[in-house]
């Protein structure tokens, strides 16, 4: 049985195209994004916990300088492009857009975390990283194009 005929006669027909694998696409498409992310949540998170245990930042609940907070989004804007990249470059097509998809989560979560975390830190770093996320998934997807 050809596999055209085995997807007419199955309860839920799986549309035919070219290698079967029109389902597989969307998947592969989220997992660019979320490996993108993953990675820059990663990254991000053991850069932050080794600068605390460098005694580079401030014991956690003490308020870091505004200096240090600019280091901090010295390193978000690369980690970010770096991550924009990695969701390129696993697209299974349109790398451009899985990278600004990515950006469109990196703002979305950026401005969730300026709302809780507004206490904690200056205004400009919350507002800082809300204005990076879709420039730096810009050039994530430039990086990968070059």
């Amino acid at each position: 049985m050809t596999h055209i005929a085995a997807t007419q006669n199955a309860a839920h027909p799986i549309p035919f195209t070219a290698g079967g694998a029109s389902w597989r696409r969307p998947l592969r498409s989220a997992g660019a994004v979320t490996g993108g992310l993953l990675l820059t949540f990663a990254i991000t998170t053991v850069v932050d916990l080794v600068l605390h245990a460098l005694g580079i930042f401030p014991a956690f609940g003490v308020r870091m300088s505004d200096a240090l907070f600019g280091l901090a989004l010295s390193y978000r804007i690369a980690f970010n492009t770096a991550g924009s990249y990695v969701a390129a470059r696993l697209a299974p097509r349109s790398p451009e857009r899985h990278a600004l998809a990515l950006g469109g989560i990196g703002v979305v979560l950026s401005t969730v975390g300026a709302i809780v975390m507004w206490d904690h830190g200056p205004g400009w770093y919350s507002i800082a990283n809300i204005v990076i996320a879709l420039p730096c998934a810009w050039a994530g997807a430039r990086v990968f194009r070059c």
